[in-house]
Parts: structure tokens; sequence; C-alpha cells
């Protein structure tokens, strides 16, 4: 029969090892995304600046001519519209960008947290322990 004595928990420090692991690997996927999100809004900038390039000139050349052509006129439209989806993008990406701060905090808060708990636990093990000696 095996008896209940002989149940052994993993060390302190594997545990605080693994911990540390793991919370590495969210923390490097949190900055993964949140580059992910900047880069594409470093090019929907780029993007948007170009069509506002774009919309100045042809805004010139119509007020340079006569005559508006419908051709021109669409252009004006499919310029409009690019530029709208632009912001509406960059827009959506800066919640997203705030979203993964936010979460990059919280875990940056949880882990301290989880360090302050550890040290402190290991603290009074240690006094029961001295004490236990005495």
């Amino acid at each position: 029969m095996a008896s209940i004595f002989a149940f052994r928990t993993r060390s302190p420090d594997r545990d605080r090892q693994t911990d540390e692991t793991r919370f590495g690997q969210l923390s490097r996927a949190l900055d993964e995304l949140a580059a992910g999100i900047e880069a594409e809004r470093t090019g929907i900038r780029s993007r948007y600046e170009a069509v506002s390039a774009n919309a100045a000139f042809l805004v010139e050349a119509m007020d340079n001519s006569a005559a508006v052509s419908a051709q021109r006129a669409g252009e004006m439209d499919q310029l409009t519209e690019s530029l709208k989806a632009c912001l509406r993008r960059i827009e959506v990406l800066g919640r997203q960008k705030d979203f993964v701060s936010g979460l990059r905090h919280s875990l940056d808060i949880f882990v301290d947290e989880g360090r302050k708990t550890d040290e402190e636990s290991s603290a009074r093990l240690a006094q029961g322990e001295a004490r236990r000696q005495f």
C-alpha cells in the first residue's frame, strides 16, 4: 500500500520558471500583435497620404479645366471613398492597438503581483523553517 507521505510537489523554483516561460510567451505574442498592428497602420497612413496627394492633383486639374468630365468626377468619388476607408481602418487599428496595450499592461501587473506573492511566500516559508530548527 502506498503511503500518502510519499506525495511530493514540484519545487517552487521549477514552478516559477514554468510561469516565467508561459508569461514570456504571452508577452512576446502581444508584442508581435502590437508590431503587426503598427506596421499595418504605417502602411495605411502612407496609402492615405498618396491618395490625398492624388486627390489634390485631381482637384487642381478639375479647377483648371472648364469642363469636368464624368470620368474625372468618378475618379474623385473613388479617391474620396478610398480616403474614407483608410480613415476607418486607421481608427479600427487604433482601437486594436489600445486593446493590445491594455492586455500587455494587465499582463505586466499580473506578473509583477505574482512575483511579489512568490517572494512573500518564500520569505514566510524560510521563516517557518528557521523557527522549526530552533
